[in-house]
């Protein structure tokens, strides 16, 4: 089954060509430590999943382009087809003159039902080139106007008009030192918005992506394209084709619906994280062994430590033992509290992939008691390597990893607000103080349903 992607905004449209850009590079690998017949097969599914394939073998991204300036439109349509592997649909783009000015209501009030029609229109027409369509994956950033604004707007669009199919917004998340001065404002509107129309949330944090780019990938000047070759990097790792169950015959058929199923028992819970290992640049590679044992036991320990990279995990934070409080590590200016899952998914791809032990990632302790353990975790997994790492491994986790950014920055919207800060911008483009009020209700009960795992 096929995912239409639809990259929204500057942002949107910048991460989503490089997402395709490190699928189509996989996708062409012949060292991908597996046989020849299992790297054919890995490659069928690919393209089929994200590409659509001409007759002479080229390839088109199964994507739709959507901004309100020209620019970045352009230089990612141009980037796509200089890429020499892959290409965009010039026709499956959607364009204005005037941007939305970092104003969440103008991209969701303004543009968006003005440009509503057109822009479905072109989403039926990428749609309809798909043999079997697995569901939709947005591309945007919570921080502006149009990506989170317009975002917010298409994403219930897509949700009226495709109501049985797979909803998956892909959200990046702003540096916490800010971008704009009103995003916490953009980011409190969407995702209260994106709550009640999509499946789920797949959220990347701008500070987490940089330090792994300093720390990891030894970057000294970090750029945008650094942080979302990061970001593409780890969407790679979990988007590319796995089998979904031991003795599996065929690569999964239906990836976004085979994640819903593994990761969101409830409505309530829609809050994904992503995090990948090993993760280094290319130049550290051919110096650098890799064996399950060690890779799984970093990874676990990042999931109930909330860490973004395995270098400097705290591990002094434990699972809570049964009967006892869950424990907790105090400094003077913060706790440290062990994370709480209700559900994972692990993927392994690479070399000796059927003998690494997953048994740490059973431990009913990781998770809430609503869930059996034998229900709450998932493993995907192939022997074809992934993005020229020999073995790598991918979490996806349901879990109370945002509750400390999304509490702050409602605090800090909330604040603003109470003041009645910019609050004037919004309501020119027609959002009034009502419509505020219930997106902080929206987060609030969503910070509390996390907070009581």
């Amino acid at each position: 089954m096929s995912i239409l992607t639809i990259q929204l905004g500057q942002c949107g449209n910048q991460i989503g060509r490089e997402v395709f850009d490190t699928i189509c590079t996989d996708l062409h690998r012949t060292d991908g430590f597996c046989s020849k017949t299992e790297n054919r097969s890995y490659q069928a599914a690919s393209a089929e999943r994200f590409f659509d394939e001409e007759a002479t073998g080229a390839l088109t991204a199964r994507a739709v382009l959507v901004d309100m300036e020209p620019k970045v439109i352009g230089q990612t349509l141009s980037k796509g087809s200089r890429s020499g592997g892959w290409k965009y649909d010039r026709q499956s783009h959607f364009c204005q003159k005037q941007g939305s000015g970092n104003n969440w209501a103008n991209g969701y009030c303004v543009h968006g039902p003005r440009h509503k029609e057109t822009v479905m229109d072109l989403v039926r027409k990428e749609a309809e080139k798909c043999d079997r369509l697995s569901g939709f994956l947005t591309i945007m950033s919570m921080a502006g106007g149009t990506g989170s604004g317009l975002g917010a707007f298409v994403t219930a669009s897509l949700r009226d008009a495709y109501p049985t199919s797979f909803l998956l917004n892909h959200v990046i998340w702003p540096y916490g030192t800010g971008e704009v001065i009103v995003q916490n404002y953009n980011s409190v509107l969407t995702l209260s918005h994106l709550y009640q129309s999509s499946d789920a949330l797949l959220v990347h944090e701008n500070d987490g992506i940089h330090k792994i780019c300093t720390q990891l990938m030894n970057l000294k000047q970090t750029s945008f394209w650094d942080v979302n070759r990061v970001i593409a990097h780890q969407l790679g790792s979990v988007f590319q084709p796995a089998y979904s169950s031991e003795g599996a015959a065929q690569y999964s058929r239906s990836p976004l619906g085979d994640l819903m199923e593994a990761l969101v028992p409830h409505p309530e819970f829609k809050m994904l994280g992503l995090r990948n290992i090993p993760q280094m640049s290319e130049s550290s590679l051919p110096f650098s062994t890799f064996a399950w044992p060690g890779l799984l036991r970093h990874l676990r320990q990042m999931l109930i430590a909330n860490a973004h990279m395995e270098e400097g995990i705290d591990w002094q934070v434990r699972p809570p033992t049964p009967g006892l409080p869950a424990p907790q590590k105090r400094s003077p200016n913060r706790t440290v509290r062990f994370n709480t899952s209700i559900a994972n998914l692990v993927t392994l791809r690479g070399k000796d992939v059927q003998s690494a032990d997953l048994g740490s990632f059973q431990e009913p302790a990781l998770y809430t008691s609503w869930l059996s353990p034998r229900e709450a975790l998932t493993v995907w997994k192939t022997p074809r390597a992934f993005n020229k790492y020999e073995k790598s491994a991918s979490l996806v986790s349901n879990s109370q990893f945002l509750l400390k950014p999304l509490d702050s920055v409602v605090g800090k919207a909330w604040k603003m607000f109470a003041s009645k800060a910019y609050v004037h911008q919004y309501a020119r483009f027609g959002l009034e103080e009502d419509d505020f009020l219930d997106s902080f209700t929206t987060l609030e009960q969503v910070i509390a349903s996390y907070a009581g795992l």
